[in-house]
Parts: structure tokens; sequence; C-alpha cells
């Protein structure tokens, strides 16, 4: 792509070869429309959901050069599609010329200057029990009571992946509601939300006008990092994509 065509590169799981990749919907990571600009996706070789979530080490190379070769296609920012990426983050950064958050985790340790020291955050994430704490990086280790980690295991998605369906947002939602409700009631300091599973964004609106509380998604570093790159969004973006509509996306998705 060229210098007045950007884009934003996602880095995603490997999939198998009959996959067919599905029309994403407005407002998740993968539509061009959560960002008014084109979306770009370079599969990780040997990138799966396993060994992305325990962070195997071996993937390194994969992710960096699939990141270079987002950047060569034209990505003026670089996301991933699990927040458990953030493992890959610095050699990925260092690797590419352009701005990269592989995960909201990225976020986290300004999220917490964000609030007085009384407040707490809340990551709600796909499942719990498999947060490790070297997720949390760059966080102060003062300020690691402040962090509350809340999972959706055991509702409608597990039951739903273990029948090889796709979860409905409306259930998505309701998993999603039922787990902040505990979270707030077992922590009222909680000032903000951070979401790592890359599912949720389709319905965080939902769940920010039901609590009133700021949730920062993975679709909310898109925009971040777009934003840094050619302020796609704001009133003073360039004519090219003003003029670019939404749904002018790569094939690829």
């Amino acid at each position: 792509m060229s210098a007045l065509n950007p884009c934003l590169g996602i880095l995603d799981f490997q999939q198998e070869p009959s996959w067919v990749r599905s029309t994403p919907r407005p407002g998740s990571l993968m539509s061009s429309e959560t960002y008014n600009l084109p979306v770009i996706i370079e599969e990780v070789p040997g990138a799966t959901v396993d060994r992305v979530m325990r962070g195997d080490r071996a993937l390194l190379p994969a992710y960096v050069a699939s990141a270079r070769k987002l950047v060569e296609r034209g990505a003026v920012a670089i996301t991933s599609n699990c927040g458990f990426a953030v493992r890959f983050q610095a050699p990925v950064a260092e690797a590419v010329n352009v701005p990269v958050i592989l995960s909201t985790l990225v976020l986290l340790p300004s999220m917490l200057r964000q609030y007085p020291e009384s407040a707490m955050i809340g990551i709600g994430t796909f499942d719990s029990t498999s947060f490790a704490e070297d997720l949390l990086v760059g966080v102060d280790p003062a300020d690691r009571q402040r962090v509350v980690v809340g999972g959706i295991e055991g509702g409608h998605n597990l039951r739903n992946a273990a029948l090889g369906k796709a979860t409905p947002p409306e259930q998505l939602e309701e998993d999603v509601a039922a787990l902040i409700a505990r979270m707030l009631a077992a922590k009222p300091q909680i000032r903000a939300l951070l979401f790592t599973c890359t599912n949720f964004p389709v319905i965080t609106p939902a769940i920010r006008a039901r609590f009133g509380l700021p949730i920062y998604d993975i679709t909310t570093c898109g925009r971040l990092t777009l934003e840094s790159a050619v302020s796609a969004g704001l009133v003073h973006a360039p004519a090219s994509s003003a003029r670019r509509r939404p749904n002018q996306q790569s094939t690829t998705e």
C-alpha cells in the first residue's frame, strides 16, 4: 500500500486451511468500520490459541516476521488478536518502525496513573485461570493490589466452544455483565475496566452503558495507534482518509 492508503495491521492466530474468515461485525477488532481505515491481517505461523495463551517463546520469530510483513503491506500501526500476546510486545515493537500495541495490557500502567491510588482497575479476560503474573508488563509491584482480574470461564462461551459454536453477542454480553457485577460487588473501588479478550469489543458499548465505567478494549488500542499515525477519525484527518469509505478493507478479512 502507498502512504495515501494507511491501514491497521493485525497479527492473527494461524487458522486451519479449510477455515473461511467471516465478515467481521461492526465494532469488532477485525472490522474496518471500527477505525474508519482499512484493516489487513497476517496469520502468525504456528500461533495456535493454546501456544499464544501460554506464552510459547518459540513463536517470537514468527510474530516478528509477520509484523514486518504487515508494515511492508502498508500498516501504519499494529495490534493483535490475543491479549496474551503482550509477551511479544517488546520484540515486535523493536523490529518495526510503526506504533505497536499487541494487547490492552500495554495500557495498564498508564491507566493506573489516571486514577487515585485508592482506585482499582478491573481486568476482564476470557479465562482468568490462565492469567499469569508475567502478563502485567510494566506494572509497578506496589500497584499490583490495585489490579483485579476476572474471567468468563464457566459461562456460555465455554459451553459453546465445547460444541464448536461461536457465542452470540447477547450471550457474550450476559457472561461479561455477570463477571463485571461480581467484580464490582467484591471490589467497589474499581473505577475502570480493561478487557484483554479480543472478542469483547462487540459488547463493550452495552457493558459501558450498563455499568457507567470507562472501558478499554483492543479496539481502543487500534484507534489509539492509528490516531498517533494518521488521525483517522478526527476532524483534521487527511483528505484521503476522509474520502475513504469505511468498508474499503483488505480482501484478506
